[in-house]
């Protein structure tokens, strides 16, 4: 599994990517109080020390190479390869980790992005001098893999990998070709790293008046703040000004993207795959058919999507629901803002279902400063959590800026972060990793408890209406948006596939088209500006080799586990503690459906649905006791 090599940087972190929202930034990191602040002194106590610690451990890498062909000699010489290997690995992420949060503070600093780039440069050398290892495990014969895993109690924790690498011996190279490959794995990084430069520190954003005079900067705090706006005018100057910003790029964005397509080509043909996706998806021996199925049972339920488009066009009071509308309150008057430490004691409550022992980890992660709270200049964008430093702990980036959505995304990453250390704690490093598969199932899940609460005990109608949205909102999302990404990024590799050229033209004429689709353009549910095409420029996942369409199937997934924790299912909760508890022990389909869902079959999307269209009765039923809106032009 990725715990015993660090083949790939990019994989080292566990980042689930949510978009920034509403308030204001501090002005310098220096002026955020120490609490708010993630305490990477964990890790290493100055910058030196990580110096000291890199500097050991590339002193270490050419200590590999005295197994290179000797991995079939006895159990013992396989056993204490693969126990480097890790030992390598396991430094790895902490060192990986430190640089690449501490570039994360302030993007615009050097020193860090060039102590991230030696990282990567570094991940190469090793992966290039630890080329030999997996062409010669597979060159021994499954029978003898099993002898020795049976000879050698201490081959064990390494039963998944040498299993796994037989069962992909078809797509596994000669040890030169591994080589090349493993050199290769250097330029790979460059379009992601390109884009979030750019888009992060570098793009020149623009600043519009508002309404009511002031002045706003459409950066990506900006636009997440501004798009939000009670005054449809400015929501609309807010889109036009941004998307404008876009455009003016789409031409050198879109040569990031072909660039980062063709790695993922490269790839999948030097390993004799037949196309990306099915070498994406046989990492974690995903069947194609979930991707394809995904696909299509959102194709199918457009309609619910619909009604939910619909709702929001009555609840807004407007002739013609805009694109620009979407992230609009529907309630007024409701101020669903809560600072850091309301945030902190609801996810608390929040999380009671799970025992006693869940909620003293969570406790842990707010008072020993886990988490990096506040945006500041510089600062990258949206939130993620980072498990890879496996003796440590887990950390969080948020860009908290006190709205409901922020409280809700503080629960999606401690449900990443609970599921790092759950598993870094029960599971032995070699299989400690989970999946990205199930990466997101323990986020969404912790959102769907937090949701249960705040409606468990709120009343109003007014601030039920607003819940009940942001729910509606975040399967939109989660389920919906990711999916209508995940179609575009299938099509986008097809096409590369095929010959076709990727240009920033080409890519906005395809996302326009699945856009307007999914939204109903030319059947007048909502409208979609063509300006608003370039959006797919906007997005980081798709640099991430078909990691979105996995938000939605762990939203489903997680959906179909905690209805079952919410309902009180016997062994519910132990099923769900055990998952998180299971790393990268199994396979994700396996791990999945010994908690209790079947990602092969339809129940897990069906009981979305019925969640969905359930919560649209509930707001239809409020809505059916009030007056309706006059309609705004």
């Amino acid at each position: 599994m990725k715990h015993v090599l660090p083949f790939e940087v990019g994989l080292l972190a566990v980042l689930a990517m949510a978009q920034p929202s509403l308030s204001k930034q501090y002005d310098s990191r220096s002026d955020i109080p120490a609490e708010a602040k993630w305490k990477l002194e964990d890790l290493y106590p100055s910058d030196d020390a990580w110096t000291a610690a890199k500097t050991a451990l590339v002193a270490r890498f050419d200590e590999i190479l005295a197994y290179k062909g000797k991995l079939g000699d006895s159990p013992g010489q396989l056993l204490a390869c693969l126990k480097l290997g890790s030992d390598v690995s396991r430094e790895f992420g902490r060192l990986f980790s430190y640089a690449h949060m501490k570039s994360d503070e302030d993007t615009r600093v050097s020193k860090y992005q060039a102590m991230k780039q030696q990282m990567q440069q570094h991940a190469t050398d090793f992966s290039s001098l630890a080329s030999f290892i997996e062409p010669e495990i597979i060159a021994i014969s499954p029978d003898q893999i099993e002898r020795s895993i049976a000879a050698e109690p201490a081959l064990k924790p390494y039963t998944m990998y040498l299993r796994d690498l037989q069962r992909k011996k078809a797509h596994r190279l000669s040890e030169k070709e591994e080589k090349i490959v493993a050199e290769a794995g250097l330029m790979a990084a460059g379009p992601s790293s390109i884009f979030s430069v750019f888009s992060n520190a570098e793009m020149p954003f623009p600043e519009i008046t508002l309404g009511d005079g002031t002045k706003a900067l459409l950066n990506q705090a900006g636009y997440a703040r501004h798009r939000a706006s009670t005054h449809r005018a400015d929501r609309q100057a807010v889109f036009a000004a941004f998307w404008a910003t876009f455009d003016k790029f789409k031409q050198t964005f879109g040569t990031q993207l072909d660039a980062q397509v063709k790695t993922h080509i490269f790839s999948a043909r030097v390993r004799k795959y037949d196309s990306c996706l099915a070498a994406a998806l046989d990492e974690f021996n995903i069947p194609i058919g979930v991707y394809m199925a995904l696909i299509d049972n959102v194709n199918r339920n457009l309609g619910s999507f619909h009604r939910y488009l619909r709702l929001k066009k009555r609840m807004l009071g407007v002739e013609r629901l805009e694109y620009s509308d979407l992230y609009a309150p529907v309630v007024d008057g409701v101020d669903l803002s809560y600072t850091y430490e309301q945030a902190r004691d609801l996810i608390l409550d929040a999380f009671k279902p799970l025992g006693r022992d869940y909620a003293n980890v969570v406790r842990r992660a707010f008072d020993d400063r886990w988490i990096d709270v506040y945006p500041t200049p510089g600062k990258r964008m949206g939130a993620y959590s980072n498990g890879s430093a496996y003796d440590v702990h887990p950390y969080i980036l948020l860009n908290y800026n006190g709205q409901y959505d922020d409280v809700s995304t503080l629960a999606h990453e401690l449900g990443h972060t609970m599921h790092s250390y759950h598993s870094n704690k029960n599971q032995p490093y070699p299989t400690a990793d989970y999946s990205t598969f199930v990466a997101e199932v323990a986020s969404t899940f912790n959102e769907a408890l937090l949701i249960d609460k705040m409606l468990a005990d709120i009343k109003d109608d007014d601030v039920r209406l607003s819940l009940l949205m942001n729910y509606l909102d975040g399967l939109k999302g989660t389920v919906f948006r990711q999916t209508q990404f995940a179609e575009f990024e299938l099509r986008i590799h097809q096409k590369a596939e095929a010959g076709e050229p990727l240009t920033g033209d080409s890519l906005t004429q395809l996302y326009g088209d699945i856009l307007k689709r999914y939204y109903g353009h030319d059947s007048g549910v909502c409208h979609i500006d063509d300006l608003y095409a370039v959006e797919w420029a906007y997005i980081p996942h798709f640099y991430y080799n078909f990691y979105v369409y996995q938000y939605s199937t762990s939203f489903t997934a997680s959906t179909a586990l905690s209805e079952k924790v919410l309902a009180s299912t016997p062994g519910a909760v132990e099923k769900y503690l055990q998952f998180l508890s299971a790393g990268g022990s199994d396979y994700p389909i396996d791990l999945l459906k010994a908690a209790g869902v079947d990602m092969t079959g339809p129940e897990p999307f069906d009981k979305t649905m019925a969640v969905m269209n359930r919560t649209m009765d509930q707001i239809e039923q409020i809505l059916a006791r009030r007056p309706q809106p006059a309609p705004q032009p």
